[in-house]
């Protein structure tokens, strides 16, 4: 029962995660660059690893009985994810800012570990997914819950890290400033996107 829960917590949490997000893109990015890799991990795995903790041991029926909580959630995570595209679009343009090389300007670690903690915690998806879905999974599982949670922790862990320490092998196609171009692009659509959806709830509801 405990194995079966720590696999089903591991095939649920990956599937839950892996789908493209603000998160990824921005581990991506970072994982290209070779800056803060580490540092970027461990706050996005931890960030998760805290919230899985909180969703099984019952902080998301809280969240659920307040949703007064989201919508605020949705409100500050749409309007930073529209200023992450902003300057997305901005490196888009600017020639000086898409050099992969040692010699571009370096993002700061407390630069990089702000961004990394809002596009986790001003994120109302990981509430939903991370805290209450996999929250409620985890508390059907009874007293196999801590499997199903440790199963949920290090699929998020393995994810990060691979998502962030495999993308320095796309280093050298992402050498040339046209890549950096494409990427930087296509991360502002997605971080536009993701604040329209993000937004959208509040209008239709």
């Amino acid at each position: 029962m405990i194995n079966a829960s720590l696999l089903l917590g591991f095939s649920t949490g990956l599937s839950l995660i892996v789908a493209i997000g603000a998160q990824n893109a921005f581990v991506l990015r970072q994982g290209i660059r070779r800056e803060h890799i580490l540092l970027t991990v461990v706050l996005c795995a931890l960030s998760d690893v805290v919230l899985i903790f909180a969703g099984i041991t019952g902080v998301g029926m809280v969240v659920e009985r307040a949703p007064w909580i989201l919508t605020i959630a949705r409100i500050g995570g749409a309007i930073f994810l529209i200023c992450y595209a902003f300057f997305a679009l901005r490196r888009a343009i600017a020639p000086s800012g898409m050099d992969s090389s040692s010699t571009s300007a370096p993002t700061t670690a407390w630069s990089v570990a702000a961004t990394a903690l809002m596009l986790t915690w001003l994120n109302p998806h990981v509430y939903i997914d991370t805290v209450l879905l996999l929250g409620s999974i985890g508390a059907s599982q009874g007293e196999a819950s801590g499997a199903f949670a440790v199963g949920a922790m290090l699929a998020s862990v393995l994810w990060f890290a691979a998502l962030g320490y495999a993308a320095r092998f796309l280093s050298r196609f992402f050498a040339k400033p046209t890549a950096w171009r494409v990427l930087d692009g296509l991360i502002c659509i997605f971080m536009s996107s993701f604040a329209i959806m993000l937004l959208a709830p509040l209008f239709t509801s």
